[in-house]
């Protein structure tokens, strides 16, 4: 909600993708990147742009997607099912 509410006093149009990741339909100003970014931080969050750090985090949301939410090991390797996946 908090995410939400700050893309929202910018004026961004926005898409939510998956948890945690939303993707934002325009190009942003660079004082927009950083009111966000600023609001983000006092929440606890991070505004990241790193394409490694994204994978990561990506890879770290399906092992507990994984690990906690699925009732049965899947019938492939976990390389496979990540590969799958995030289409990588």
């Amino acid at each position: 909600m908090m995410v939400k509410s700050e893309l929202d006093k910018l004026g961004l149009h926005y898409v939510i993708v998956d948890l945690g990741e939303i993707e934002i339909k325009e190009d942003i100003t660079s004082e927009q990147r950083e009111q966000l970014k600023t609001a983000l931080l006092k929440s606890g969050l991070e505004l990241m742009d790193d394409k490694k750090a994204i994978l990561i985090e990506k890879i770290k949301n399906l092992v507990v997607e994984l690990i906690h939410y699925t009732d049965e090991t899947p019938k492939i390797n976990y390389s496979d099912y990540l590969s799958e996946k995030l289409k990588y």
